[in-house]
């Protein structure tokens, strides 16, 4: 049977500024609910190049970034300290939207036996999204908790995770994850 892991997404200064307020703490309830349990956590960042030379300008999303965003040099592109990493958690850098994208992601779940994916992370319409879809696409168990997603579209967030992600996986709270893993114990 394969292994459970926590993707903690995108949650850099930057993009926390993008969402509401109380969004943080269910990601940090996230982040220790796997932590309590044993589950691996493994934290995906957006990170270009200097120059962005590996931002194409015909890219929608990327391709009209200031050149110093989300690069090593730029301070808003650092996770947030209440959800950085802890321990020898793994963090991965991705240079498009899904969390699949210029990386060996894929790579690091196959070799420690991960199958099943639990999200969190913003944006709901972006990393979230893509990484889920592509996620389901590669065979893998997905399961999106609700509230540790957010979008800077607070419905385009309800829409997703209430008729577009569910169709991929399992959409829950933190809490309800929480239950069940109390409950396999």
């Amino acid at each position: 049977m394969s292994r459970t892991a926590l993707l903690s997404m995108d949650l850099q200064l930057s993009t926390l500024a993008q969402v509401p307020d109380g969004y943080l703490p269910a990601a940090v309830r996230a982040l220790e609910t796997a932590r309590a349990a044993g589950i691996p956590v493994i934290h995906v960042i957006l990170r270009l190049r200097p120059g962005h030379v590996d931002a194409h300008p015909r890219n929608k999303v990327f391709g009209s970034l200031p050149a110093h965003v989300f690069t090593s040099a730029d301070p808003g592109a650092a996770i947030h300290p209440d959800v950085a990493p802890r321990g020898g958690e793994i963090v991965v850098h991705k240079n498009r939207v899904s969390a699949f994208a210029g990386n060996n992601l894929r790579q690091i779940l196959d070799a420690q036996d991960i199958g099943h994916l639990v999200m969190a992370g913003i944006a709901t319409g972006g990393i979230v999204l893509s990484t889920a879809l592509q996620a389901a696409d590669l065979d893998y168990r997905v399961t999106v908790l609700s509230d540790a997603c957010a979008d800077r579209d607070p419905g385009l967030h309800d829409t997703l995770v209430t008729k577009v992600l569910g169709r991929r996986g399992d959409v829950i709270t933190t809490g309800e994850w929480a239950d069940t893993l109390t409950a396999a114990v």
